[in-house]
């Protein structure tokens, strides 16, 4: 019997992995996740209940690629009073004027909302310096179609080779897993995805876990406001009629 019992649990031992799963950690007071279709349809309610602040969600990925999910997760957000954030997963070797209009086409932002999320992870072979182009050609349209600066998403390796010291200006919202907070040099995170196998209820399967660094107040002052999308409107309706 012993032989048998130490069988069982020597395979759900390796069943199991390595990895153990995310834990929401405690000392911080503005709690949020990320996903996109890859957690398929969730339940926003049951979400909201569970002390989660902010959520953000992908919109659109290089020149035409738009998420299935994006509009149902935010207008469900929205329902729950959940505070929103839109990313556009970004790659390096693709054109980022046609990616901005893509983000532009795809995200429907409004007062209350978070700025646009550049999500870049990997430079897909190419330069330092044609990466970093790239990026502040997506940044300089973004800013000026929604007068903010965007939030820019990456993990800790890529932020140290193509980030630092050339978008210190930029809120950053960076992916180190495990308990130890992210040192940035002499830039701060505003976001740190700690972990991406947390388990909550009303989502199946993993979904990634976020603390903001400061107050819910701080957060919301990070939003969008009324005159930032006064602009927006009266860009779109110049727009409309040079059509």
């Amino acid at each position: 019997m012993k032989k048998y019992l130490s069988i069982i649990l020597l395979t759900a031992i390796f069943a199991g992995g390595c990895e153990s799963d995310t834990e929401r950690m405690k000392e911080y007071a503005v709690h949020g996740i990320d996903l996109s279709h890859h957690q398929e349809k969730v339940n926003w309610d049951a979400i909201a209940h569970q002390e989660i602040k902010f959520a953000f969600v992908k919109a659109s990925e290089g020149r035409r690629s738009q998420d299935s999910l994006y509009c149902l997760n935010w207008q469900e957000m929205k329902r729950v009073g959940i505070v929103r954030g839109a990313y556009h997963f970004f790659h390096a070797s693709t054109d980022p004027a046609d990616q901005a209009q893509n983000f532009i086409r795809a995200a429907d932002l409004q007062y209350g909302d978070l700025p646009p999320v550049l999500d870049i992870e990997d430079n897909e072979d190419l330069p330092r310096e044609m990466v970093v182009q790239n990026m502040k050609t997506w940044i300089a349209l973004i800013e000026l179609e929604y007068s903010v600066r965007p939030i820019i998403y990456t993990h800790y390796k890529f932020y140290n080779k193509f980030i630092a010291g050339e978008f210190d200006k930029y809120p950053i919202w960076i992916a180190k897993y495990g308990g130890e907070a992210p040192r940035l040099g002499s830039a701060q995170w505003a976001f740190w995805q700690y972990g991406n196998r947390g388990h909550m209820e009303g989502i199946n399967g993993f979904v990634d876990f976020n603390v903001f660094r400061g107050s819910l107040d701080e957060l919301q002052k990070l939003c969008l406001s009324g005159s930032m999308l006064s602009g927006l409107k009266s860009r779109t309706a110049s727009r409309t009629l040079l059509k």
